[in-house]
């Protein structure tokens, strides 16, 4: 056995030495001794549940599921303004449509896992990132009707990926051009749906 700083004990491994406490202190102090473990697995591993914010509870789940429902049904009300057409002759709500549809399934579907999941998490500080994710694309939704989507689609995406996703300046600009090109040659040129768009 050996003794540690502050005078407890510790179990040795093979060979006497010492071997390292579990949890992300064990973690920095298996760093100090080989740096090769400190990978994304490792880090995973050793978090406890103690290091997680607190579960949002039976009732925050049902609000959040309604608010899917909700955002759902506004989705699907302003699809429906924009025209649904068929498939043979898809117009600009075509895919916002499917999509309203989409969520209201998926917000249908956390109603009764409403008890029983615990992955939803308390609001904390770190939700304030959802929050923006959320408004960024309320903005793209009201404004590309008038503007077209190429600028609005290329804040969104630079938006997401550099104060989201903290992403470099480089990777940031080459991926938001990236995208927009890709998204108007497929929906614009190849598919000819009709979105409104500048070029």
């Amino acid at each position: 056995m050996s003794s540690a700083p502050d005078g407890a004990h510790r179990p040795t491994g093979p060979g006497g030495q010492t071997a390292a406490g579990t949890g992300p202190a064990g973690l920095v102090e298996r760093l100090h001794e080989d740096p090769t473990v400190a990978d994304a697995d490792d880090l995973a591993a050793e978090m406890s549940d103690e290091d997680r914010p607190p579960p949002a509870g039976p009732l925050a789940n049902v609000v959040i599921a309604l608010v899917v429902v909700a955002f759902g049904i506004a989705a699907m009300a302003g699809s429906i303004g924009l025209g649904i057409g068929s498939t043979s002759t898809p117009a600009g709500g075509t895919w916002p449509f499917l999509i309203s549809v989409v969520l209201i399934a998926l917000g249908l579907g956390l109603l009764p896992l409403a008890r029983r999941t615990a992955d939803a998490e308390r609001f904390t500080r770190a939700s304030w990132l959802v929050v923006a994710g959320v408004a960024t694309m309320v903005g793209f939704v009201a404004v590309i009707g008038v503007i077209g989507f190429e600028i609005p689609a290329a804040v969104l995406v630079f938006v997401w990926l550099r104060f989201l996703g903290r992403e470099s300046w480089r990777l940031s600009a080459g991926l938001t051009l990236g995208v927009v090109a890709a998204f108007y040659l497929v929906f614009v040129v190849a598919l000819s749906v009709p979105i409104p768009h500048l070029f």
